[in-house]
């Protein structure tokens, strides 16, 4: 009983306990999406160009030439968590093009047994609920081609709902500017600014659940956690280039800078900010079968005797389309090199070509 209690003290504790700024809010909405991303180790600022082009770089969106819709699923933490994606995107005109998205992160039915023991030390099962945490992310995008030939920009603009049961809520708001650059042979550079404006998020918070809570699990003192937090800007800085062999074959190359202004155990990093650099590879057949690989999240780990190892997380992935239908899959963490837990994540796109 005094996990469950204590699970549920912790869970409101780390999602709500918050200062001015917090170096990590909103979290789930730096997963990623798209299996075939994933694969690649989500080195996709430059070049990505589909559906989920609003998360990557919005900017893509440009090189839409039909309606589209992406799903994904993925679990994490042997199946506790669920992470689902959907997004859909159209070009309006031959220069500017929309997407809307949603993500959800979510543990569910999580037992509540606040209520187990009653006033008088009596313990009654009947009394245990369920309840669930969520988390969702609703953006919308816009992309438009610049006058610079091989120039195009993006914005997304997101609402953010964060759902912890009966006990507390948040809504958060915030805006990302996307950037790509296509030269003639090949090579594109991009740009991803997220959370320009900084996120903002209100929490309202039931302090009677949270009394109960607090009250329930013995030691406890905890205060009413702050109702405001902010996340912080975010840079990505991608580059990728297209090889061609044979007309059949084709191998994408792509480098990505993640950049936190922060200090933390990044590969490069110092007081004013972090960076943290992924590499991915597509090998392509004739545009139908793909073979991914990539290596990401490199971290100067602690070790137990106190000296630093390097390490990364690897991913591979493997994908397949025909006739407008394409069935990606990722599989992170390969050879367990990093503190990362691996996970298995499907994806499908559809290109509503196929119905004309």
């Amino acid at each position: 009983m005094k996990v469950y209690l204590a699970t549920i003290s912790c869970l409101i504790g780390l999602l709500l306990s918050s200062q001015t700024t917090r170096k990590y809010s909103n979290e789930f909405m730096n997963i990623g999406v798209d299996a075939a991303a994933l694969g690649m180790s989500s080195a996709v600022t430059s070049h990505t160009s589909d559906v989920n082009s609003g998360y990557w770089n919005p900017a893509g969106l440009l090189a839409l030439e039909d309606n589209q819709l992406a799903l994904m699923h993925s679990s994490y933490f042997a199946n506790i968590a669920n992470y689902d994606y959907a997004a859909y995107a159209m070009p309006l005109d031959d220069r500017s093009a929309v997407a809307v998205s949603l993500i959800r992160f979510a543990v569910d039915d999580i037992l509540n047994t606040t209520q187990l023991i009653d006033e008088q030390g009596n313990i009654n099962y009947d009394r245990i609920s369920l309840f669930s945490t969520a988390d969702y992310g609703l953006t919308f995008s816009y992309a438009r081609a610049l006058p610079v030939e091989g120039l195009n920009y993006g914005v997304n603009a997101k609402v953010i709902r964060r759902i912890i049961g009966d006990f507390a809520s948040s809504w958060g708001f915030g805006l990302d500017l996307g950037i790509q650059f296509e030269t003639g042979n090949d090579w594109k550079f991009g740009l991803m600014a997220r959370d320009i404006t900084t996120t903002f998020n209100a929490w309202a918070i039931d302090e009677d659940e949270f009394n109960t809570i607090r009250d329930a699990v013995a030691g406890q003192n905890q205060e009413l956690p702050e109702t405001t937090e902010i996340t912080i800007p975010k840079l990505q800085l991608g580059v990728s280039k297209m090889l061609t062999f044979n007309y059949d074959y084709k191998l994408l190359t792509a480098v990505n800078l993640n950049v936190r202004f922060e200090e933390n155990n990044d590969i490069i990093s110092s007081s004013f900010a972090s960076i943290n650099p992924a590499l991915g590879f597509e090998f392509a057949y004739i545009d139908m079968v793909y073979l991914r690989a990539g290596m990401g999240n490199f971290q100067n780990e602690l070790q137990i005797d106190n000296t630093e190892q390097l390490t990364f997380q690897p991913s591979f992935g493997v994908g397949f389309k025909y006739n407008g239908i394409q069935i990606d899959y990722a599989f992170t963490d390969i050879g367990d090199q990093s503190v990362a837990l691996y996970s298995n994540v499907f994806s499908l796109k559809l290109d509503f070509s196929i119905f004309r």
